[in-house]
């Protein structure tokens, strides 16, 4: 039987329980996993943001096709990678918070015995192992988005005749703290949270999940091949998205809005669902840009996960 962290007990000296090693190993792997997740995932990204929050009224793109044509005719291939530079950084540092969090909240459910005696959670304390992560996440996260999506929607603004306003993503940064302040970093910060909490909680319960029921007989969380660790990563990034996608319509719509708060659209999230829904065209409004997500979600988690558990079973920490 494997740990908490899917070790298996024989293997691990004492020594290897320690919090300053567990939290090396969880900081290393998760920062090479964000630059991987960002380097597969972010033109995927790029699409679903922008279809997100083009104007209803004044459309720049008809769908996911047109928008892909229309961004390679502008921009070039840069432009499926415009404002990465915020979440190959972020991700980075993102990514490394995400499982440190992740796998230290397991290790407190856990507890000295369980996690000794080589115990793995059951389902429902995984599922609540992601909450209690999401809500965490959303604090460094948050921010993320937010300036990379003040860089990817800027084409919307440039097409619908408005002025750019940022050089780049650091320059979105700059200039957001210094106009706004961590609050103006924070924009749209209860919408992370109302999308994360169900979301990371499908993420990793359903990842550890897929995970458990693909080791062998008589095996361990060790043995599990590196064709079922994709898939089951996989399977928790698709349904991260799947289950609960209009929350991050809601979340982008939010973010995208003015910075300034007297100019904003969207005074809360009820009022941004509900201005979406009878503004916008009801309940389709809520699964734009749907399509290049699920694309998005299956490789790039898949990714995110392999790397991390690989990472963390080699590595010598």
């Amino acid at each position: 039987m494997a740990d908490s962290e899917g070790k298996t007990p024989v293997s691990i000296p004492a020594g290897e329980h320690s919090f300053v090693r567990r939290t090396a190993k969880n900081l290393v792997s998760g920062t090479f996993s964000g630059i991987a997740v960002c380097l597969v995932g972010h033109p995927f990204d790029t699409l679903k943001v922008r279809l997100q929050t083009q104007p209803v009224d004044r459309p720049v793109y008809k769908g996911l096709l047109d928008c892909f044509v229309k961004t390679m005719k502008w921009e070039g291939i840069g432009g499926l990678y415009k404002g990465v530079g915020s979440p190959i950084v972020g991700q980075m540092f993102f990514r490394a918070t995400l499982f440190t969090s992740y796998y230290q909240i397991t290790a407190f459910f856990a507890g000295k015995d369980r996690l000794h005696a080589g115990q793995r959670l059951t389902a429902p304390e995984y599922f609540l192992c992601g909450m209690f992560t999401g809500s965490v996440a959303a604090l460094v996260e948050g921010p993320i988005d937010l300036f990379k999506s003040k860089m990817q929607i800027q084409i919307i603004r440039a097409k619908s005749g408005e002025s750019v306003m940022y050089k780049n993503v650091f320059h979105a940064a700059y200039v957001i703290f210094k106009k706004h302040g961590i609050r103006g970093a924070y924009q749209g910060l209860p919408a992370t949270w109302l999308r994360n909490i169900p979301a990371n909680s499908a993420f990793f319960g359903f990842y550890e999940l897929s995970r458990s029921m693909a080791i062998p007989e008589g095996g361990t969380i060790y043995d599990v091949s590196p064709i079922a660790l994709l898939a089951s990563g996989g399977t928790g990034g698709f349904l991260y998205w799947f289950l609960t996608y209009p929350t991050d319509v809601i979340k982008s719509s939010m973010q995208a809005d003015d910075s300034n708060v007297e100019k904003r659209r969207f005074k809360s999230i009820a009022d941004c669902i509900k201005k979406l829904y009878y503004n916008e065209g009801g309940w389709k409004r809520f699964y734009a840009g749907f399509t290049p997500c699920l694309m998005r979600s299956i490789p790039a988690n898949a990714t995110l996960f392999f790397v991390v558990e690989t990472l963390r079973k080699y590595l010598p920490l």
